[in-house]
């Protein structure tokens, strides 16, 4: 099918941080605080690259720049070391969710891997009802402040590793005690999801919902793996869907309206979406887009250099069900609000836009359908009130 790219929206003139906003795609091992790494580090005598919260924070910052997605994951090791008990991990998820809620973020999926936090001898059920009690403590903080926020576990199995079935059934097992979904991370070139087919037909059997890491250091076959073999409702970045969508650019010559014999000359650009795109565009697969986090690890490389380049506007404007999200606060050094606002500066997107692709967040959720309804009423009003 061939469609042509609407105009980009004006620009905004007011502050976006109280916007009620959804998180889909937020690793709890990608958003800690600098100070408190510190503080856990000492405690279990783990090295780092600075003991000054201003400093280690840059570290992150500047090796998730690198533009390599492995170098990008190799962070994780110091963040991962320190969330290996009980506390540690109780304290991470506790002041997980307290950031969240100042970003003004009110429904909010914590995705994590169990199985990388059992180095002190926990259980992956230990870790799990851990993580659950500092998100309920998280919770309750907020909610002191007179603000609400909703959160649920994303429970991830790591996809070079071979304890899918393990995760799959851990998820499940935890599903009335925080957990609301399941996903597979990690290197995701090379490791297909159909590693994990029968981990994710054990999911559909149980009516346990499942989003997909693909599209983000691999391509088309990945996306499709995702689809067939992992039965994703949602993807994981998704963001080289855009790799099946052609763009021919031609101009059109009309008479000037201001009678004079030159003409003006419109380049038009016509879009051809394949098989694949047109797949998850016209079932409103969502797409779990994180602009910074694909910029720093290369995602986009082949669509250009900078953030201008991303093509989540083209999928966007196409009709895709774009959701924006963080991916990793803490390498990236951004808040949602902080991508929201990138938005706005590099593709000039209005209040509505930014309304729409928070509704595709809140729609995208794993809630029951009561509750999805009532977030995206609640949106719907706070956005009213802005006039």
């Amino acid at each position: 099918m061939t469609e042509t790219i609407p105009d980009a929206a004006p620009d905004l003139d007011f502050d976006l941080k109280g916007l009620p906003k959804v998180s889909l795609h937020d690793h709890l091992d990608g958003g800690l605080r600098p100070a408190t790494i510190i503080e856990l580090a000492e405690a279990v005598g783990h090295t780092l690259p600075s003991t000054d919260p201003v400093a280690l924070g840059e570290w992150f910052r500047e090796s998730a720049d690198s533009g390599s997605l492995v170098r990008y994951l190799e962070t994780f090791d110091h963040t991962i070391a320190v969330m290996q008990t009980k506390e540690g991990l109780f304290r991470v998820a506790k002041e997980f969710v307290e950031d969240l809620a100042d970003d003004g973020v009110v429904y909010g999926e914590v995705r994590w891997a169990p199985e990388q936090h059992l180095q002190k001898g926990l259980s992956l059920d230990d870790v799990v009802e851990a993580v659950q009690a500092g998100l309920e403590a998280g919770v309750d903080a907020v909610a002191e402040t007179g603000r609400d926020i909703q959160v649920g576990q994303l429970i991830t199995a790591m996809r070079h590793a071979d304890r899918g079935q393990e995760i799959a059934e851990l998820a499940v097992r935890h599903r009335n005690n925080g957990a609301v979904g399941f996903d597979i991370a990690g290197a995701e070139d090379g490791f297909l999801p159909s590693r994990f087919k029968d981990a994710f037909t054990y999911l559909a059997q149980h009516n346990f919902p499942a989003t997909v890491h693909a599209g983000e250091a691999a391509g088309l076959e990945s996306i499709q793996s995702a689809l067939v073999d992992g039965r994703a409702l949602r993807l994981g970045h998704g963001v080289r869907i855009a790799e099946d969508v052609s763009i021919e650019f031609e101009e059109e010559e009309d008479a000037a309206a201001d009678g004079f014999d030159d003409s003006v000359n419109d380049t038009i650009g016509m879009v051809t979406l394949g098989e694949l795109a047109s797949w998850v565009r016209d079932r409103g697969i969502a797409l779990e887009i994180c602009p910074s986090s694909n910029l720093q690890t290369g995602a986009i490389a082949g669509f250009g250099e900078g953030i201008e380049s991303h093509p989540l506007d083209m999928l966007y404007q196409l009709g895709f069900n774009v959701t924006i999200n963080t991916d990793n606060r803490l390498m990236s050094g951004v808040t949602l609000t902080d991508e929201f606002e990138l938005l706005v500066e590099t593709f000039d997107y209005d209040l509505d836009d930014l309304l729409e692709l928070t509704l595709n967040a809140a729609e995208a959720a794993f809630l029951p359908l009561e509750e999805k309804e009532a977030l995206v009423e609640y949106i719907n009003e706070a956005y009213a009130d802005l006039g």
